[in-house]
């Protein structure tokens, strides 16, 4: 069974936060809040953690995976960022979005779509994930919490305990989520468009 940590949604406690990056550098798997939704998370460079996402997730090999990045400045060490991706970036972060970008060679190959060679980058604005990204000093890889068998999202941290406790080796509880994923827009090319609607207000990327 995981170990199940309450952390305050708005002021989270700096020893919590530490057991947590403690479970992603020895090669964890967690549930953590975001902005939008709950998600997956594990260490950029721990590949059986990804494997076991994988699992959980029932996932094939062209998932687009997402760093979860602190703010823009790691964010560009991951991918590669025209001007007009970069002023884009700068008005919409943090918040509900991911953004489809090429990577850079900092990316382990296993993250990438196998053919576009492409990866997809956020900024959450939620101060657990900024906390626990500060701790880390690097991103988090990851994934929204939704399981193969379900059409909804995991709001309740509870819900999460009973569901898949056995799967994961830490359930961070942010208080109840909202059940939107990100909105995801495609920047590849600079010029944005919408793959997903989401939490994230898409009108002024058409």
């Amino acid at each position: 069974m995981s170990d199940f940590l309450q952390v305050h949604p708005s002021h989270p406690e700096d020893r919590n936060i530490k057991q947590v990056a403690s479970v992603l550098l020895a090669g964890g798997v967690i549930v953590y809040p975001t902005d939008s939704t709950y998600a997956l998370g594990c260490h950029i460079g721990d590949k059986g953690a990804l494997d076991r996402i994988r699992r959980i997730r029932q996932l094939g090999d062209k998932h687009n995976f997402t760093l979860v990045c602190k703010g823009l400045s790691s964010l560009a060490s991951y991918a590669q960022v025209h001007n007009s991706a970069y002023r884009i970036l700068k008005a919409y972060t943090p918040g509900p979005y991911t953004f489809i970008l090429k990577a850079t060679p900092e990316v382990p190959r296993r993250l990438l779509h196998p053919k576009k060679k492409t990866i997809g980058l956020r900024v959450p604005g939620n101060a657990i994930a900024q906390a626990i990204l500060e701790k880390m000093g690097e991103p988090i890889m990851s994934t929204s919490l939704i399981l193969p068998d379900e059409s909804e999202r995991l709001i309740d941290p509870y819900d999460m305990k009973l569901k898949v406790g056995k799967l994961v080796d830490l359930i961070v509880d942010g208080g109840v989520c909202g059940v939107e994923a990100t909105t995801m827009i495609d920047l590849v090319d600079g010029i944005p468009e919408v793959i997903r609607e989401g939490k994230g207000d898409s009108e002024p990327f058409r």
